[in-house]
């Protein structure tokens, strides 16, 4: 891909700092974004205000006219857009081309329950009626991550905008470019106006945040930043959406087959370098299949293949950048230092690129920050347990309540696991998967509300009570 120069179409940015973006697998300079300011972002949310207004009149069977166009366009260049997402954040093609999917997916989902987004009839009296009504927020600030940009600025977008809100997408300044193509493409069959683009760091992202015209912010990322956009939509009476990071266990049984267990182990923990909001990084696992299973996991991780994510081969590509590797870097050497063991990798490829190999660590004390803090690289941390009830008391140590998984061939175990782990989402005997249509809310620092799911239309929406009577007297 030659170098490309970001533009934001809605506006010319005042400040001349621009942000470099490199191919994380080859180092090569992909182009360059504005930094952001808050003039942009002020000249965004006004444009999205002006335009809502028409946008929430228009019929939602109507809005969803525009969003199935703009799905069936998306798909003609569903490839062009999975290419430029592996380029700027380095996930293997056929996973970019798996989100990309998915995120058109989540527009033609939304683009058929809008018009059935209902509230309630109600009989208040025998000839009054009552009724509860959905009505736009106005505008919507999305704030995506780069991890998986298109899937999620997709299914944010086309909730957002079939229930009549105008919409300010603010992509992460590390995956820019396959959000502006996205925004284009959008554009071409959405009115003008209700979908703005700003692209920067922090200083578009928190004056955007701040904005007295922004109605709802909707922010997945860093449990940092998550606190600091709750705080500041509290202090303004704004809605704040936030999915958060996580430091999701991962419960093995006894009685279960240790090679499948980490089969379902590696799926969960190096899928995406370990770059997914709900990847396995903490293992517990019953003493009884322990060291069949530790084997078997560090067989899956030396099996994988990693390059750039451009080769079809790759199976595990780099890490976003090289802050993203220093911070994975220093989980594991501490946790080292601390008394754990590598059993596997825990080091920088020797190759171009910022590549970190799939990793497993054994003996990883319960404080370490390997344990502890979310590490969003390819690494397992195993610890050892002696029965379930330790593996289910551990589990719960960390302010983490993302997701959870279970592999047990015991059923009260599984119907225990379902109760007691205190996070959004729980799996049992199963890395991944899920029904569509499901939603979660994060539990305590992983976030709060509905994210996605019909659920997000409800999010998006404020309800209103209305009372009709019969009519008024004649008057004399």
């Amino acid at each position: 891909m030659s170098a490309v120069t970001a533009t934001v179409h809605h506006a010319t940015a005042a400040s001349s700092a621009t942000i470099e973006r490199r191919d994380p697998a080859t180092g090569e300079v992909l182009g360059t974004i504005p930094a952001g300011d808050a003039e942009t972002v002020h000249e965004a949310v006004l444009a999205a205000r002006a335009a809502q207004g028409p946008w929430a009149r228009t019929a939602p069977g109507d809005r969803a006219g525009h969003l199935k166009a703009a799905a069936r366009r998306l798909r003609e260049h569903a490839e062009e857009l999975a290419e430029l997402q592996t380029r700027e954040m380095g996930k293997p093609l056929a996973d970019s081309r798996g989100g990309v999917d998915a995120g058109i997916g989540a527009i033609e989902q939304y683009a058929e329950l809008g018009p059935l987004h209902r509230g309630a009839s109600l009989q208040g009296g025998w000839l009054a009626t009552d009724a509860m009504v959905h009505e736009p927020y106005g505008v919507v600030a999305l704030l995506v991550p780069w991890n998986d940009p298109v899937a999620i600025a997709c299914g944010q977008v086309a909730a957002a905008l079939v229930t009549g809100n105008a919409v300010v997408l603010k992509p992460s300044e590390r995956s820019p470019f396959s959000a502006q193509r996205l925004h284009e493409l959008l554009c071409e069959d959405l009115p003008e106006g209700v979908l703005q683009l700003v692209l920067g760091d922090a200083r578009a992202g928190r004056p955007l945040a701040a904005h007295a015209d922004v109605d709802v912010v909707l922010h997945t990322g860093s449990v940092a930043t998550g606190r600091e956009v709750a705080e500041v939509c509290a202090r303004r009476g704004a809605k704040a959406l936030l999915e958060l990071g996580g430091k999701d266990p991962l419960l093995v049984d006894a009685g279960v087959d240790p090679q499948w267990a980490a089969e379902q182990c590696a799926a969960g923990a190096f899928a995406n370098a370990g770059q997914v909001c709900t990847s396995v990084e903490r293992v517990y696992v019953h003493r009884e299949v322990a060291g069949a299973f530790v084997d078997a996991l560090v067989g899956e991780a030396r099996a994988h293949r990693p390059g750039p994510g451009m080769d079809p081969q790759t199976t595990l590509g780099p890490l976003v950048d090289d802050v993203q590797l220093g911070l994975v870097a220093d989980q594991v050497r501490e946790a080292v230092e601390a008394g754990a063991t590598v059993r596997c990798g825990g080091e920088r490829l020797d190759r171009d690129g910022s590549f970190y190999a799939a990793t497993v660590v054994t003996d990883v004390p319960d404080d370490a920050r390997l344990m502890q803090e979310e590490t969003f690289g390819p690494v397992a941390a195993v610890r050892v347990v002696e029965d379930f009830d330790e593996a289910l008391r551990l589990a719960t140590t960390t302010p983490y309540g993302l997701a959870a998984t279970v592999l047990t061939c015991d059923q009260g175990h599984a119907a225990r696991a379902v109760r007691e782990l205190d996070a959004g989402t729980v799996k049992v005997n199963a890395a991944w998967g899920g029904a569509p249509g499901g939603a979660a809310q994060p539990r305590r620092a992983s976030g709060q509300g509905f994210g996605y799911g019909p659920e997000l239309l409800d999010e998006l929406t404020l309800t209103k009570v209305v009372h009709l009577e019969p009519g008024v007297p004649a008057r004399a």
